[in-house]
């Protein structure tokens, strides 16, 4: 026998409820009821037998966004085995189960507990069962089922970007492609029309439109001028629903700006340009600037300008400032008022970059009309040539006109004009220059063979704004005449043996001019007449400028005639001859039987060149420098060497030379010995200085004693000359330097030798005399002349 259990899965889909006691025939008010069996079959017996069963329903719907303060319900599960006794108990698991989902363990019946959002979680697969609350055994297999989240629209359609940029060339046609705005909705595409979305173009008609079903903008107005307007700004609408009323929308702002193209030619906004240029103005130099506006930008706006025509192509230029896209007029070739004040040119400004699709406006160019005026200025002198070229003989008298230069002033006014040589260029004032003519004439002889080329500058300056002067360089080339003699081209001394044998070359001789020769020198040789009959030796001309000396004779003995000096004429061929008489010195040696000189008394042989008298001169007087060096050095060393005056500061005489102190007084008995003045036979002979060292030990002189009771003075006397004819007396002597002054002194003697003898002479009655400064010291003397008369 068989036995049928079944699961009975019940699910009212409709609005929510509002509350788990509601009867079901009121949670299913206003939707039809669906009832769906999901039988699950299990025999009680070991072997299971299939079942028949009808069509299964295993899922549950739920609406999203629910907002009633009640719990929504889900559905009911139902088992046959359910008698409603209560034996049995509904268990849910699965997603969101005792959570997000809830069952009455009684019932059966399914709440959700939160509100639900499709986007956040499409499907829940939940597992139900039904079990035995006394044995806890399970009455039916495990159920699976499934709750879908049915959608509803509550997302409003969203821009990939907030804004959008885009651009587009000006004067593009109609239905060009601007940009693709793109809107996205969250809701479910699958249910409804939640998530179809159709755009809209809210502002920028009429220059924009928009597809509603892509998103594509589009230009919808012809020829849009940027130069008019470049900024567009485009507000895009994407609505849900399909566009219908209730549906949710989003908005975006797409920023649209026009390109340039060249659309527009460049256009002078004066037909007539007018210039000034002073005549001085130097080549390269700008005289003007003029610009043609473009109302394009970047490259669409750079222009080339040209001169197409006029009176001044040749005279003047134009290029294009890159920068400001200027056309600067520059001078070409040098102007002169004179010649030429007013200039015409025609130029014509052009665009670098034109559009063929836009040729149809008209040429892309324009011209003006612009007019220089050359302005006259004060300019200096201009000479006839750049530059000049004189040639003159070097033998031309002093005074003579070698080459004249022209100098002229340009102006209208033709100013007279003045030369002067600058004399920077010729220091040795070899040239002058007439001011007025300009001609050139030497002021000093010529000679080519020192200089060649002289070359001079020439000034010419207006008489009346010496300012305005101009130079032009001369170049003056010296042209040589016959004026130096032939010479030999060394200095000859040769030598000739003893045992020489008649007609033997002993030197061959050359020489050399200074002046030049087109046609080359041509030398002649001869002996002077007053040596052509008595020489010892004759003279062959080689007839190559060059000429060999023989000797004439068989021996020579150098004891009779050890030198012989030798005179040669040499004479050129140019016109005037000139000639000049060279000497050979020949000395005769000995020499061995191949001919090598062995001894003669020509040491300049060996050194034929010697040192002249100057070099002679010049190492002699290095040599007595270096001498008198040698004896100041060796003088100083020795003076260095010699001790001070005082060595030690305890010398007692170191007052005296240092610091010029009188002495002590009669007090002092130690710098000088009193008694050896008074008594000369107790002077020592012996006895050295003690403030310096003796270089040389002479003897002392022994002086005659002097008689007793000799005055002091006289003493002195015989000492002071005695110290003035010793050569070996000290130039320290403090005794002849501060000697006794004798009675005739008209301040009498300062020392004090002579206090005993003159204080009782004294009279100080003058002293009180001088008034109440001197009082105290009239009352001091004044009263020792009292103790005296007491």
């Amino acid at each position: 026998m068989r036995t049928y259990h079944c699961f009975w899965l019940l699910f009212w889909a409709g609005q929510p409820h509002q509350s788990f006691l509601t009867p079901l025939s009121r949670r299913t008010s206003g939707f039809p009821e669906k009832e769906k069996v999901l039988v699950l079959s299990g025999n009680s017996r070991r072997d299971l037998h299939r079942s028949k069963r009808s069509w299964m329903w295993n899922q549950f719907f739920l609406l999203e966004e629910y907002t009633g303060t009640d719990y929504q319900y889900v559905g009911k599960l139902h088992s046959d085995q359910d008698k409603g006794d209560g034996s049995l108990k509904y268990i849910l698991s699965g997603d969101g189960a005792g959570d997000l989902f809830i069952i009455n363990e009684n019932t059966g019946d399914i709440q959700a507990t939160k509100r639900l959002d499709r986007e956040e979680k499409p499907v829940y697969i939940l597992r139900a069962q039904a079990i035995n609350r006394r044995t806890g055994r399970p009455v039916e297999p495990e159920s699976e089922f499934i709750i879908k989240i049915h959608d509803i629209n509550d997302n409003e359609p969203m821009f990939t970007k907030d804004v959008y940029n885009a651009s587009i060339p000006e004067m593009s046609d109609v239905g060009t492609f601007v940009v693709q705005v793109t809107a996205t909705d969250a809701d479910d595409p699958t249910y409804g029309n939640s998530a179809k979305v159709v755009y809209s173009i809210l502002q920028g008609q009429p220059y924009f439109s928009v597809e509603s079903e892509t998103g594509i903008i589009k230009t919808a107005l012809l020829n849009m001028d940027r130069e008019n307007r470049e900024q567009y700004q485009v507000v895009i609408q994407a609505k849900d629903m399909g566009g219908q009323m209730g549906g949710l929308s989003g908005t975006t702002t797409v920023n649209i700006t026009l390109t340039d193209v060249n659309d527009n030619p460049p256009r002078f906004p004066q037909s007539t340009y007018q210039f000034r240029a002073p005549e001085s103005t130097p080549p390269d130099s700008p005289v003007g600037r003029i610009k043609a506006n473009d109302a394009d930008v970047d490259e669409n706006a750079e222009i080339e300008y040209s001169i197409t025509e006029g009176d001044g192509y040749d005279m003047f230029g134009i290029t294009t400032d890159k920068d400001t896209q200027e056309g600067i007029i520059t001078v070409k070739k040098a102007l002169d008022f004179e010649n030429k004040n007013l200039y015409i040119l025609k130029v014509e400004a052009t665009n670098t970059h034109v559009d063929p699709r836009f040729l149809y406006l008209g040429p892309f160019k324009d011209s003006a009309t612009v007019r220089i005026q050359v302005e006259d200025v004060d300019e200096p002198p201009v000479f006839s040539r750049p530059a000049y070229i004189m040639e003159v003989k070097e033998d031309v008298p002093i005074n003579s006109v070698i080459g004249t230069v022209t100098a002229q002033d340009p102006d209208a006014a033709k100013n007279p004009v003045k030369y002067s040589v600058d004399r920077h260029t010729d220091m040795d004032r070899i040239f002058n220059i007439n001011s007025g003519n300009g001609s050139i004439f030497t002021s000093k002889p010529l000679d080519r063979e020192t200089l060649l080329w002289h070359n001079i500058t020439v000034i010419a300056a207006e008489i009346n704004n010496p300012k305005q002067s101009s130079r032009v360089p001369v170049f003056i080339k010296v042209l040589d005449v016959n004026d130096n003699a032939p010479e030999f081209a060394m200095f000859y001394e040769t030598f000739v043996c003893e045992n020489a044998k008649a007609e033997q070359l002993i030197q061959t001789l050359s020489a050399v001019d200074k002046d030049d020769s087109y046609s080359g020198h041509q030398f002649s040789f001869s002996l002077a007449p007053e040596a052509a009959s008595s020489s010892n030796f004759t003279l062959q001309d080689n007839r190559d400028n060059t000429a060999g000396i023989f000797t004439r004779k068989t021996r020579y003995n150098r004891h009779e005639m050890s030198t012989y000096f030798l005179p040669v004429v040499i004479s050129d061929n140019d016109y005037p001859i000139q000639s000049s008489t060279e000497t050979v010195t020949i000395r005769v040696c000995a020499c061995d039987h191949r001919g090598k000189m062995l001894s003669c008394n020509a040491e300049a042989l060996i050194h034929p060149t010697g040192l002249s008298t100057g070099a002679l001169i010049a190492i002699l007087l290095c040599i007595i420098i270096l001498l008198v060096t040698v004896v100041l050095f060796t003088a100083l060393r020795r003076q260095r060497k010699k001790e001070p005056l005082i060595i030690s500061k305890e010398d007692i005489r170191d007052n005296i030379v240092s610091y010029n102190d009188e002495g002590g007084g009669e007090e002092d008995t130690q710098a000088f010995d009193i008694g050896t003045l008074r008594n000369p036979e107790a002077i020592d002979d012996n006895k050295l200085r003690r403030d310096i060292v003796p270089e040389t030990l002479f003897m002392p002189r022994r002086t005659a004693t002097a008689r007793d009771n000799t005055d002091v003075r006289d003493f002195i006397n015989q000492r002071l000359k005695e110290n003035d004819t010793d050569p070996t007396a000290p130039p320290y002597d403090s005794l002849a330097t501060y000697a006794y002054e004798g009675n005739g002194s008209v301040a009498e003697s300062l020392s004090s030798l002579e206090s005993v003898t003159t204080d009782g002479d004294q009279d100080y009655d003058y002293l009180s005399d001088w008034g109440p400064r001197f009082k105290k010291l009239a009352d001091m003397y004044g009263a020792m002349d009292s103790d005296k008369d007491s």
